[in-house]
C-alpha cells in the first residue's frame, strides 16, 4: 500500500507491503477558511476577553504617537504570519497607524537567524520592504533586559525591542507541542523572545523530566505555567493565534486576551488531535509534518516523541523527516556525537553534570532511546546521525525491512504521516 508522508516541501510516497499488519492514523479533515484575512479581522474586532484592537490602540495613542511591535514565529514553524500581518496592517491603516510606527520581531528563541529566502516566505516581499524586521538573539546581552525572577527563580531576560514598544502583539499558531503541551500563546515570549538564561530555566532538566511535560498537557505542565507567568509579567496587549491543517492552511482563529484566546484554540485542538489506539506497537513510522517542521535533526526529535507515545518498550521508531538544514544546533550536534550511551547522557543531564543550551532536546531523545530504537530516514548520511544510538537508513522501505529483521514478520506497525496533528492515545 502507498502512503503519502509530509516530508520536506514535496512529500514522500512510501510503500508498505500489504501482507504486513499495519494501522494508519491520518489527521481528521479540516476545511481551510476561504478568506482568512477578513476572518482574522472579524475576530480582531470581536476579540475574546478584551476590547477590540482598534479601541485598545486608540486609548494608548490618545496623547502621543505610539510604537507597535508584532511578534511572529521563526522559519522552523509553518505559521501563516504573512496572512496575519495583512489583517493587522489593514486595521492599522484604518486608524492612521504609519509603517514607521511598527516593528516585526521574529521569535527565534535559541534558533539561528532567518535567511533572506525564509523572510520572503514568512512575511513576503511587501512587508519586508515596509517594516523594520528584527531577529531575536537570545545570546546578545545588548538586546536583552533583566526584569527579575519568576516564582521558581528563573531569571527573566527579555528582548528590549519588545519591552521598549508601547503596544505589544503576539501572533502564532496552536498545535500540540512535545514538552510545552501546546505551541502558540505565551510560547512567543518564552522561549520566543527570551534570553538564553530564561530559556534554560524554563527548559530545565527538572521541568523536562516532569510527566506533565508532554504533548497535549498544559495546565499541570511546569514549562507552560512558568511561560504564562513570565508573559503576564512582561505584558501582552493583544494576541492573534490560529490553527492550521495538514496543508498548513488556516482552519481556526482566536484573537484577544493572551490566556483566553489561546485556551479557546487549545480546547479545539484537544477535541481534534487524539486518536485512540488499542495497543502499543512494535514499529511506529512517524514524521514532523513536512517543511519547515522537518528542517533539521534537532526539530525531528519532536516526531520521535510522537512515536514514543505509541511504541512498545524495545520497539522501533522510524523517523521520516527530510532534514534539509542538517543536524541543527551546535551543542545538540556535540552531544549526539559524544559516543556515550543514552542512559549515561540522560543521567548526567538530570544530575546537571551536563548543563548546556539545547540539552532538553538531547534529554528527550535519550529518554526515547532508552525505550525504543530509532531509525532515521532523511537526507543525512550515515556519518551525520551521531554515535549515541540513532540508526541510519536510506529509505522507509529499507527501514521497515531492518525493523522486521529484529522484531519478526508479525510485527504490529503504526503509521503517522501527518506529524502532531494526530496524537495516539492508549
Amino acid at each position: 500500500m502507498k502512503v503519502h508522508f509530509k516530508y520536506g516541501k514535496n512529500g514522500l510516497n512510501i510503500e508498505i507491503p500489504d501482507n504486513l499488519s499495519f494501522t494508519i492514523l491520518n489527521a481528521p479533515e479540516e476545511k481551510e477558511i476561504v478568506n482568512p484575512v477578513e476572518e482574522i479581522k472579524a475576530k480582531i474586532n470581536d476579540p475574546i476577553g478584551t476590547l477590540p484592537l482598534k479601541e485598545l490602540i486608540q486609548r494608548k495613542a490618545k496623547f502621543h504617537e505610539i510604537s507597535i511591535i508584532i511578534v511572529i514565529s521563526d522559519a522552523t514553524r509553518p505559521s501563516p504570519s504573512k496572512i496575519i500581518l495583512k489583517a493587522l496592517t489593514e486595521i492599522f491603516e484604518e486608524i492612521g497607524i504609519r509603517d514607521e510606527q511598527i516593528k516585526i520581531l521574529i521569535a527565534t528563541g535559541l534558533h539561528r537567524e532567518s535567511r533572506q529566502d525564509e523572510l520572503l516566505r514568512m512575511v513576503g516581499d511587501n512587508f519586508l520592504k515596509r517594516f523594520e524586521i528584527i531577529d531575536h538573539k537570545a545570546n546578545d546581552e545588548s538586546t536583552l533586559a533583566f526584569i527579575g525572577y519568576s516564582n521558581d527563580r528563573t531569571p527573566i531576560y527579555l528582548n528590549t525591542y519588545y519591552l521598549d514598544c508601547d503596544f505589544r502583539i503576539l501572533t502564532g499558531y496552536v498545535e500540540p507541542h512535545f514538552f510545552m503541551g501546546f505551541s502558540g500563546g505565551m510560547k512567543s515570549i518564552v522561549p520566543g523572545i527570551a534570553g538564553e538564561k530564561t530559556i534554560k530555566g524554563n527548559h530545565s532538566a527538572k521541568n523536562i523530566a516532569s510527566p506533565f511535560a508532554r504533548f497535549g498537557v498544559y495546565k499541570e505542565n511546569p514549562l507552560h505555567i512558568n511561560a504564562v507567568e513570565i508573559a503576564k509579567r512582561v505584558g501582552v496587549d493583544f494576541m492573534v493565534n490560529v490553527c492550521i491543517n495538514e496543508n498548513h492552511n488556516i482552519t481556526q482563529i482566536a484573537a484577544g486576551d493572551l490566556e483566553k484566546a489561546h485556551e479557546a484554540l487549545v480546547k479545539y485542538q484537544l477535541k481534534q488531535v487524539y486518536q485512540k489506539i488499542n495497543l502499543l506497537y512494535d514499529i511506529v513510522i512517524c514524521g514532523n509534518g513536512g517543511y519547515p517542521l522537518d528542517l533539521n535533526l534537532y526539530q525531528a526529535v519532536k516526531s520521535m516523541a510522537l512515536g514514543e507515545m505509541a511504541v512498545k518498550k524495545g520497539g522501533i521508531i522510524i523517523s521520516v523527516n527530510e532534514l534539509s538544514d542538517g543536524i541543527g544546533h551546535e551543542k545538540f550536534k556535540e552531544l549526539i556525537f559524544c559516543g556515550r550511551s543514552p542512559k549515561e547522557i540522560y543521567k548526567d543531564i538530570i544530575s546537571e553534570k551536563i548543563k548546556v543550551a539545547d540539552q532538553w532536546e538531547i534529554q528527550i531523545l535519550t529518554r526515547i532511546l532508552q525505550k525504543a530504537e530509532i531509525i532515521v530516514v532523511s537526507q543525512l548520511s550515515k556519518d551525520e546521525v551521531g554515535n549515541i544510538g540513532l540508526i541510519h537508513s536510506n529509505s522507509v522501505e529499507e527501514a521497515i525491512e531492518m525493523a522486521l529483521k529484529k522484531i519478526g514478520p508479525n510485527a504490529k506497525i503504526l503509521v503517522l504521516p501527518d506529524g502532531s496533528l494526530v496524537l495516539p492515545k492508549l
